[in-house]
């Protein structure tokens, strides 16, 4: 039990009793929000209520000092926002004292994506058995139309409509979209459909349900490991490559954005940053200035 004083404990369990009714949390995140805010009211030497703006620094401040990552205080940060937020909600406070506080700024580090010729070479092999052919049918979906885990997945066969060549995604937030799916992709999904059963899922899983994440993950893995003698293939990097590949060739960031499903377009801008690093490459292996600077070790300085 965290030991703080009897009002703030009140304050943080209805808080936490808000978090796991109302908003729906899980358990796991709820702990993590205990865990998190109690340390800071404990840190206190005020009430949380009469903490100031400076003190909020201060306590960042803390965190820094006994070498706490970057992205963790960043978490903390935002776990004591949420709880200064309630209270103004319930009239306890008339400002958040922690609007203001900025964590520290951490680099993003750019996801692996695969380059094209190790993407055909995974999608290079013989759709034989059923399970072969369900395997093969996933990779072309991440790879042929971005999908998250989730969203493939939970895939139901009325979501296909393979004579128009689209899939009806139904991703974060329960929003919905449109995505076009690839000649290659449509026939695999066609062939895979033929000899599955037919039922609500289209990769049905045991008891009825669909097929789980964790199967998916390790199918993808074993299949990595045979095509590429690699096994740190996961579903999310077939999603970046996707992205990255259609950026190389359309350069149409606000349509990847509709493709993806991401509601801001920040988080798209990622992969301007892979699609910059691919570019810089091929500048550096191809272009004449580029290697001419680099056999004499000096810098052409002309605009």
């Amino acid at each position: 039990m965290i030991n703080i004083g009897t009002r703030d404990a009140e304050y943080l369990e209805a808080f936490l009793s808000k978090l796991a009714q109302q908003r729906d949390y899980s358990a796991l995140t709820v702990s993590a929000y205990k865990r998190e805010v109690g340390r800071y009211i404990q840190w206190l030497d005020t009430s949380a209520e009469n903490a100031t703006a400076q003190i909020v620094s201060a306590y960042i401040g803390h965190l820094k000092s006994i070498g706490l990552a970057n992205n963790s205080i960043q978490r903390n940060l935002s776990a004591i926002r949420s709880f200064y937020r309630f209270l103004q909600h319930q009239g306890v406070i008339s400002s958040n004292p922690a609007a203001a506080s900025r964590g520290p700024k951490h680099k993003r580090r750019l996801p692996k994506v695969l380059d094209a010729d190790q993407a055909s070479q995974l999608l290079n092999f013989e759709d034989m058995s059923p399970q072969t052919l369900r395997d093969k049918a996933l990779l072309e979906l991440f790879y042929g139309s971005g999908l998250r885990l989730s969203e493939v997945a939970n895939l139901a066969n009325a979501d296909l409509d393979l004579e128009q060549g689209m899939v009806r995604v139904t991703g974060k937030g329960g929003k919905t979209r449109d995505v076009p799916l690839g000649r290659v992709c449509i026939q695999v999904l066609q062939r895979w459909r033929d000899v599955s059963d037919g039922g609500h899922w289209l990769f049905p899983g045991r008891a009825g349900k669909s097929i789980s994440p964790r199967t998916v993950q390790n199918r993808l893995k074993q299949v990595a490991a045979q095509q590429l003698g690699d096994t740190s293939l996961h579903p999310h990097m077939l999603r970046h490559s996707y992205a990255t590949h259609m950026l190389e060739s359309s350069g149409d960031l606000r349509g990847i954005q509709e493709l993806l499903g991401h509601s801001d377009i920040a988080t798209t801008q990622i992969y301007t940053h892979l699609d910059f690093q691919h570019l810089a490459q091929v500048y550096d292996k191809a272009h004449p200035r580029a290697l001419a600077s680099k056999s004499t070790g000096t810098k052409d300085n002309q605009d």
